[in-house]
Formats: C-alpha cells, structure tokens, sequence
C-alpha cells in the first residue's frame, strides 16, 4: 500500500499565499504596463539634472494620484525628494527606491527614467496588497534626486529617510541581466593652489606659479597610478589654470575623483593623493586648500545574495538573470547605493536593454529606453521587485538570512563614522512660475 505524505498545512497555505500575492503583482504590472512605460518616454524627453528635477516630481506626483497615492515631496530638506507610503508603519518595512536624475548633454543616458518607472510600477502593484491585508508590514517608494554625483541618497541617509527599514530595493539599466555586482567606493577632492601675480617677462622672479604647483600635483597623481592596484581609479581635470601668458598664475585648481574597492583602501588612497597635492605646493612654494568631499562619499557596494538569489527567482521565466557577478579585478562604477547598502540589506540588478556592447552615459544608452526592450524592462523589473520585496515582508526566514549575511559583512557603515560630513550644498528653487503650472 502506498503512503501519500501530505505536505503541513503551514507549507500549503504559504505555498497558496505567494501564488495568489505571484498573480496579483503580475495582473497589476501588466494593466500598468503602457502607463509606466509613456511616463518613462516622459521623462527622456524632459531630462533633468541632479536637484534640478521639478517637472519631473510633478509627474511622479501626478501618475500616483491616478491610483490614489499621496506623494509627499521636500523629504529630508532637498526639494526633490520625495516619499510614499503604503500599508503599516507596523511590522516589517521596505522600501523602494527611484532615481531620476539626467545626465548634462547626454539626458537619461544612464536610464534612470526607466528605474523610476519600475519603482512606481513596483510599489503600485504592493500598495493593494497592504491595503487588504494580504502582506503585512508596509512599504516605503522614495525618490532619491542626483545620483549623478550629487549624492542623494547619502544626504537622505544623514536626513533620517533610511531608517527602520529591513530591505531596500532598486533596479538598474545596464547590458547584463545580474542581480549583484560589484561596485567601487567613489570620493572627490578638489585642490586650490594659491601663488603670487608677477608680470612674467619683466620680474617672474618676484611670482609664485600656482599653476607649476598644479602640473606638478597632476603629474605626482599620474605616477600613482603605478603604485596602487588595478581596480583603483585616479582621474581628474585641471578646472583654473590661470588667466593670460603674461601674468604668473596665483590661482590654480584641481578636481579629482578616487574610486577603490574598499572603505579602508578609498581613505589610504586619498591620504597619498593629498600628499602629491602638499608635496606639489611645497616645491612651487604656494599654499594649498585641499577640500574633501563637496560631493558626498559613494561607499563600496555590500552584496546581499539572500536577496538577491530572490530576485532571480521571481524573474523566471521572463529573464534569466546571473545571481552574483562575482570581482574578478576589473574596474568598476561607483553608486550612492552602495552607502544604502552598508546599512541594510539591499540589491540593486542590473536589467538589460539593448544591444551589449552599448556604453554607459550615452545617447545610445539613453534612446534604447525608448525601445520595447525598455517596456519590457519596465514590466520584468516592476514584477522581480515587488515580488522580492514580498519575500521580505511576509517571509521571516528571508528576513532573518538576508539581515544574517548583511552582519558577517560587518558593523553598519556610516560616512560620518569615516570623516567629518561636508556642508549640504544650496539647493535650487523651482523655476517653474505659477502660470507654468496652471
């Protein structure tokens, strides 16, 4: 006689719940497919660089009303940041987060239009869910302004804005369907160095070259770069060298960024790099005002395979997505999520539109959005993140591994634990007039 064992009634229902949450997300991603997708050509034909991303908060604001969501904008003091909520401030909490910031001349040629649009379309198909109680906890969408080094993300973190929460969730176009990969730790420094006028044909000999101080630091950071690692990055632009031939320059300005694999070897790499910059105006005799960080830290990614072996599974059958790029070496970008990620568990995959081969930060980059690879996109990362994010929410085990591994990472990291945190900069108002809006 055969036995059949029947599987506890726990695993059934749990097995019927994430089913039934499985087809509720899909039916709603697929009735807002058209709808995410139009905002998304929105936002490539309006393009808006960091801080600067009024209309775009409007339409954020706009599409959400739609659907009843009230959108809370000013959050944490920059006024293009924004925050929506959906179910209990009770029990577990995610949140989602959108960028959508342009880049100048090349608009979204990082392609965050479609990152905004998928977490929109993320966050919309929870929202019913919370609401009637299928999921517990709640779930926070929080736009996120100037990724493209402005750094809004870390100010959001000094703000408050990603506290009590056990995930954070993000997608991000690229050529690659991965759910982890590595990213660098990025820091800026610009060096000001301050000479004597003299006229340089009649008395040079009375001036101090500020600019010969500068070459002399450039050219100290390029023999760096024999002397530190491969996935370390030095590059940097000469932004004053002076004002006509005739005059010995007595100001002279450097702007550089570092990028390194590590907290500990990002702040070893900028002591050297400060060094080339005293050494330099010590043999020019100038001063020399070194000034970290006007632009905030980007900390190294802290990869969370828990979350993000989910993400794969929830993107099956649509994508076939790499679980984790692991280092191999190579050089590599940098992101404010990496500061999200040294505080909690966080993944953001990488979606892939277009053709490989197409480079970051470009037009190409920017239009392939506009493809149905980028419909495409939008619909598989909406799906892929609210069904991750559910994981969280009503999963304890996902919970308690994802924050497990997260711990043998290490002690939460905080850029104000590493250097003292520079001033906020000034933000812009909104120049849009009254009869703009009406």
């Amino acid at each position: 006689m055969t036995t059949t064992h029947n599987p506890p009634l726990d695993t059934e229902l749990e097995a019927a719940t994430t089913t039934a949450t499985e087809a509720a997300v899909l039916t709603t991603v697929e009735s807002l497919a058209d709808e995410l997708d139009a905002f998304s050509h929105d936002l490539h034909a309006h393009p808006e660089v960091g801080f600067y991303e009024f209309r775009t908060v409007r339409r954020v604001a706009e599409l959400l009303a739609r659907h009843g969501v009230t959108l809370e904008t000013g959050v944490g003091g920059i006024p293009t940041a924004f925050r929506a909520r959906a179910g209990s401030d009770e029990g577990p909490q995610v949140v989602i987060t959108a960028e959508y910031d342009a880049l100048p001349g090349v608009g979204h040629g990082c392609g965050h239009n479609v990152i905004a649009a998928s977490s929109i379309g993320a966050f919309l198909a929870l929202a019913p869910l919370l609401a009637d109680g299928r999921l517990p906890g709640g779930v926070t969408l929080l736009g996120t302004p100037a990724e493209e080094g402005g750094g809004g993300k870390e100010l959001l973190i000094q703000a408050g804005a990603f506290d009590g929460f056990d995930a954070s969730v993000m997608v991000h176009p690229g050529e690659l369907d991965a759910a982890a990969f590595v990213a660098n730790a990025k820091r800026q420094v610009v060096a000001t160095f301050r000479g004597k006028a003299a006229h340089a044909a009649g008395n040079p000999q009375l001036g101090r070259n500020a600019l010969d101080a500068a070459v002399t630091a450039y050219q100290a950071v390029a023999q760096l770069r024999q002397h530190i690692v491969d996935t370390d990055r030095v590059h940097g632009v000469f932004v004053e060298g002076g004002t006509r031939p005739n005059i010995v320059p007595e100001r002279a300005v450097l702007e550089f960024f570092l990028r390194s694999r590590t907290v500990d070897s990002i702040l070893e790499l900028s002591e050297r790099v400060e060094n080339a910059f005293r050494g330099a105006a010590l043999a020019a005799g100038v001063e020399v005002d070194v000034v970290w960080d006007g632009e905030p830290i980007y900390l190294p990614y802290r990869l969370n395979r828990t979350l993000a072996e989910r993400f794969v599974a929830h993107s099956e059958p649509r994508r076939d997505v790499v679980a984790v790029i692991e280092d191999t070496g190579q050089p590599a970008g940098s992101t404010d999520v990496g500061n999200v990620s040294q505080l909690l568990p966080t993944i953001q995959p990488s979606v892939a539109i277009g053709d490989r081969g197409i480079p970051g930060h470009s037009r190409e980059r920017a239009d392939s959005t506009l493809t149905p690879d980028g419909h495409r996109a939008i619909v598989d990362s909406s799906i892929a993140l609210a069904l991750t994010a559910a994981d969280v929410l009503a999963d304890d085990d996902v919970r308690a591994a994802a924050w497990a591994e997260f711990r043998e990472a290490g002690e939460p990291v905080r850029v104000s634990d590493l250097v003292p945190v520079a001033p906020w900069p000034d933000f812009p108002i909104d120049p849009t007039t009254p009869e703009e809006l009406s």
